[in-house]
């Protein structure tokens, strides 16, 4: 579901009502099309974010992570020269239309007070994020549109602004029930929902098929035959729509699919898809457009950070794959090698039978019941020499196993340590953790050129949580870590847990002097959720996790990054839970 004129009219006034007056502390680009404005009012410090994304355009508050970079881009800095320090005056919206003004109070570089005003347009790859002086010029855009891309509305610095055209719809909360039913009939088409989308400014797809089946309990309904009293149904349906939109209540909600993906968000229940997806109510618009995006933005962000990542260990898994399928086509040549064996003595039992020029010899063989057997020859050689020549096939293709055992164990060792840097990439927040993989991934041969830029750049620290009982735990974020945190940071009694065939984060639970027995079981459990959490079956139910003291744990010479081995262990099973995991969170 996109982020609709109503949801933002519930995001003005939840920003109206905690931070205007507000103060800019401090300006954020964390990526190509999003800002971050710190503001410091009376009341908690809130971060509220602002994006352009295509796939993710909205503004809200966040309490996430996100990762700036070392050097703030050009539009940031033109950012805080002209913000930095500015007072909220004003929340407006354009109608019900996407689009959100901030105005702010600031001084010139010569003390005179102004306005400068934040636009934030939130349509879809049309998406934008305008600077606007007090004589309504555009100072920037996130996204600069020139002529050639748009004729009608172009948003370069200098340039007058112009809101975007006007939708030939009426407000709901301007319009009376006349106006209102008059415009649903004269839209197009006949489909009830869609006329409301079509007549209605504010309304989404889905909450306009969500009013039709409150008043109706089905989402198909002719609007040309509706009667009398079916349009005060309809019409009492949208106009608490409208009320629940000054005021949410209990109502903000996201469903889910699957419970996990985050499928549909309203400031209402959406009951039109009865029990088919699972339901979570949030207390405020901005916590439910956090929760709703930050998966899946970060998977986005991360996804172009790490795409030459993922795209070097797609290869060099591929590339191993094929070379250990071909080592085992190898091996199953090497499986008649004690046939050769048994060819060579029979050979030199019977020499006395053949001559040289012979091409084959038929043999009693004492191997088996002295079944006759024939042995090809070489003609070239003597009786003596083509004996000696099966011995040597069989020395060769016995040597050849061995040593494509061994090639073929050390392959698969080397698909499970890609497959755990893969992961680790899949489950990274921000560039410093890509940087500490790349760096792994030179000093292990996958990146020969790699020439980090950025040596003194510190990595984030192990990922910490308390447990319910507040015990320590701390999930390693990558291969090196996971070294660091198991064989240097964890003491001999702590307990080490991991996903017993996922590739994942090594944690640690710290016992603080305590054996495995005298630990509470709800703290073992929570930790092994973590593991499973943090690993590559964190989709997945009833996950197998191992755990055991890290006295245990060993780490074989020359093996590679994250790879330990173990033998005394319990495993327990456990299912991820997002949200109790997140509930177990520390303070970093």
């Amino acid at each position: 579901m996109a982020l609709d004129g109503l949801y933002l009219h519930t995001l003005k006034n939840e920003m109206e009502s905690t931070v205007l007056g507000s103060r800019i502390d401090k300006i954020y680009q964390p990526s190509k099309e999003e800002i971050v404005l710190v503001l410091r009012g009376k009341g908690p410090t809130k971060r509220l974010l602002l994006s352009a994304g295509a796939n993710s355009p909205r503004i809200h508050f966040t309490d996430g992570e996100l990762e700036n970079p070392k050097v703030p881009p050009m539009f940031c800095m033109l950012l805080r020269k002209h913000l930095s320090g500015g007072r909220l005056l004003a929340v407006r919206q354009l109608s019900l239309d996407r689009v959100l003004y901030l105005d702010f109070d600031v001084a010139d570089e010569l003390g005179d007070r102004k306005t400068i005003t934040v636009s934030c347009e939130i349509m879809g790859r049309h998406s934008n994020i305008i600077i606007i002086d007090q004589d309504g010029k555009v100072l920037d855009a996130i996204k600069r549109v020139d002529r050639e891309m748009s004729g009608v509305r172009p948003m370069l610095p200098g340039v007058v602004y112009t809101p975007p055209p006007a939708q030939q719809k009426i407000n709901l909360f301007t319009a009376s029930s006349e106006d209102v039913k008059s415009a649903i009939l004269s839209a197009k088409g006949s489909d009830l929902s869609k006329s409301i989308g079509n007549a209605l400014e504010g309304f989404s797809s889905t909450l306009a098929r969500e009013v039709v089946y409150r008043a109706f309990k089905t989402v198909d309904m002719d609007k040309n035959a509706l009667s009398s009293d079916q349009w005060d149904r309809l019409l009492f349906s949208l106009f608490k729509v409208r009320d629940a939109a000054e005021d949410p209540g209990d109502g903000l909600s996201i469903l889910y699919e699957n419970g996990e993906k985050p499928k549909e968000f309203s400031f209402i229940p959406l009951t039109q898809y009865g029990a088919l997806l699972l339901e979570k109510r949030f207390s405020s618009p901005s916590e439910l457009l956090d929760r709703f995006y930050s998966e899946r933005v970060r998977v986005e962000r991360m996804k172009q950070r790490s795409g030459d990542l993922l795209k070097l260990l797609i290869n060099a898994t591929d590339r191993v794959s094929r070379k250990i399928a071909n080592q085992k086509e190898e091996l199953k040549d090497c499986a008649n090698r004690e046939q050769l064996k048994e060819y060579g003595d029979l050979l030199s039992a019977h020499l006395y039978r053949m001559e040289k020029g012979m091409t084959a010899v038929t043999l009693e063989d004492f191997y088996h019941d002295n079944q006759p057997v024939s042995i090809p020859l070489n003609p070239a050689l003597t009786p003596v020499q083509n004996a000696q020549r099966y011995y040597k096939e069989y020395h060769k293709a016995a040597t050849a196993e061995k040593m494509l055992q061994k090639l073929i164990k050390e392959g698969e060792e080397e698909l499970l340590y890609l497959d755990s840097v893969f992961d680790a990439v899949s489950r990274t927040s921000g560039e410093s953790e890509l940087l500490e993989i790349r760096q792994e991934l030179s000093e292990q041969g996958y990146l020969k050129r790699y020439k980090t830029q950025n040596k003194m750049i510190k990595g984030k620290p192990p990922i910490p949580y308390r447990s319910s009982d507040g015990y320590r735990i701390l999930c390693g974020r990558n291969n090196k870590q996971n070294d660091t945190l198991t064989l240097r940071t964890a003491g001999k009694e702590d307990i080490w847990f991991h996903t017993q065939g996922f590739a994942g984060s090594h944690v640690i639970l710290f016992t603080e002097g305590k054996t495995l027995n005298e630990l509470p079981d709800r703290t073992v459990e929570e930790a092994a959720m973590i593991a499973a959490y943090h690993s590559k079956a964190r989709a997945a139910a009833l996950v197998p996790v191992d755990y055991t003291e890290v006295k245990n744990i060993k780490k074989p010479q020359g093996a590679k990054p994250g790879m330990v081995i173990f033998d005394k262990y319990y495993t327990l099973y456990t299912t991820p839970e997002e949200e109790e995991v997140s509930s177990l969170a520390a303070e970093k």
